[in-house]
């Protein structure tokens, strides 16, 4: 029934945002339409909709407002220390949750919007 879609962050500073997900972030600009609108693919399923703020639009960086989830295929350490290079600072250490198995690093975009990495164990497959 639903197949897609996106997460939209409004945001004051467009290029800024746009320069944050691509170069500080990596991910890959797919689609841009001037500075109207554009979209980062963050791995085969989340697209991130940038969308610059207007007196129609919800005001960026509100906390709680939204949170982006981004999961990591390589330990936390590596990723953060990768961002590091790139000015990603961290709001603090790695939070990790051993009962289930997940481990977390906060972080904000230059809108003040949360932004969380996770690294999960990988999941036992079962023996038939």
């Amino acid at each position: 029934m639903i197949d897609g879609g996106n997460a939209t962050l409004y945001v004051a500073d467009f290029e800024a945002a746009v320069k944050f997900y691509t170069e500080a972030l990596g991910l890959k600009l797919r689609f841009r339409a001037e500075n109207h609108w554009a979209e980062v693919s963050a791995g085969r399923d989340l697209v991130i909709g940038i969308h610059p703020v207007s007196s129609h639009t919800p005001k960026p960086g509100l906390r709680g407002s939204i949170q982006l989830g981004l999961n990591t295929d390589e330990p936390l350490e590596t990723v953060m220390r990768k961002l590091g290079r790139h000015g990603v600072t961290f709001d603090g250490p790695i939070v990790e949750d051993p009962k289930a198995g997940f481990r977390f690093a906060f972080l904000h975009d230059p809108e003040g919007n949360s932004i969380y990495l996770w690294e999960g164990k990988p999941v036992a497959k079962a023996k038939v």
